[in-house]
């Protein structure tokens, strides 16, 4: 549970990041796009003796991952949009919840979901997607409809695009990646796509006069870029640790990222969480549950 317990931690920790970053004066977008060549260092340097990292053009699932690795940065932007203007938790509900979308794809799409869904799994998918409504829910004071659409539809992207993108990499997974072994390279692939596109993205921005390269943006690349490596890197390690068994591991991350999320929201930035957004919360964790009741419920007895 070691390595559970701290794919959790870290994943909380780069949400603390974001949360941090606008009282620091910290460049959240060039903090983002410094982070991947630290998240692709970290990596590199935790590569098992004996495996090197090349690019193979040749291959399908090249291209995918670098298109996943674009995905991931806009993605990445996204949640830190997310996380200043509506908050930890809500952000936090949104991109654990997205689970609901590489379930379902594994469900009907793939069809390898492993195992016969019942009503309760339905009811949790179904309790899921109410939880991400009320959880974004916010009560604005200003009457500015555009204010309070873009604070709505942050979260929401987060959910569909995170969700988009674990469903991509479960594809690649099934359909391109011959064995275990591949995992770290395939993931710098990854890496590396976001890492092209960030600069794309930040030299496009610089040539327009709307970026000016700050030293700061390179301290919070390293606070933000390493425990982003990690939080992946040790969630695959509890994977290992436990068999394989992502329907029994995944839900306990994110239930555990929901609860630590609203835990340090609430005592470090007194976020303030409305009716609807306890009861989301509340939901989030039952729906989770419900999703993967038969792996939780052999939780005392697991070996």
């Amino acid at each position: 549970m070691l390595f559970l317990a701290l794919s959790i931690l870290l994943s909380v920790l780069l949400l603390l990041n974001f949360r941090l970053f606008p009282r620091y004066n910290v460049n959240t977008f060039q903090a983002i796009v410094f982070n991947y060549p630290v998240c692709f260092l970290t990596g590199f340097l935790l590569m098992p003796s004996g495996q090197s990292f090349s690019i193979d053009f040749g291959q399908t699932w090249t291209w995918l991952s670098l298109g996943l690795g674009v995905g991931f940065i806009i993605t990445f932007l996204l949640s830190g949009a997310s996380t200043q203007r509506t908050g930890i938790t809500t952000t936090s509900l949104a991109n654990n919840l997205s689970l609901v979308i590489p379930v379902s794809f594994s469900l009907f799409v793939f069809q390898t979901g492993g195992k016969a869904f019942d009503a309760l799994n339905y009811a949790g998918l179904i309790l899921a997607v109410v939880a991400v409504a009320l959880s974004t829910f916010k009560k604005e004071k200003t009457t500015s409809r555009q204010r309070l659409g873009a604070n709505v539809l942050l979260p929401v992207s987060v959910f569909l695009l995170y969700g988009s993108t674990n469903s991509l990499i479960n594809y690649i997974n099934l359909r391109y990646i011959p064995s275990a072994d591949k995992t770290v390279v395939v993931t710098l692939t990854m890496v590396l796509g976001a890492i092209v596109a960030g600069l794309l993205m930040l030299a496009i921005r610089l040539l327009q006069g709307r970026e000016t390269i700050q030293a700061r943006s390179f301290i919070a690349a390293f606070t933000l870029g390493v425990p982003n490596f990690l939080s992946f890197y040790t969630l695959l390690l509890a994977l290992s640790q436990f068999g394989g068994n992502g329907a029994f591991v995944y839900p306990l991350y994110n239930i555990g990222v929901i609860l630590v999320a609203a835990l340090t929201a609430a005592l470090f930035f007194q976020e303030n969480l409305t009716t609807a957004n306890k009861i989301g919360l509340g939901l989030a964790v039952l729906a989770i549950g419900l999703i993967s009741w038969q792996e939780l419920a052999i939780l005392a007895g697991y070996r």
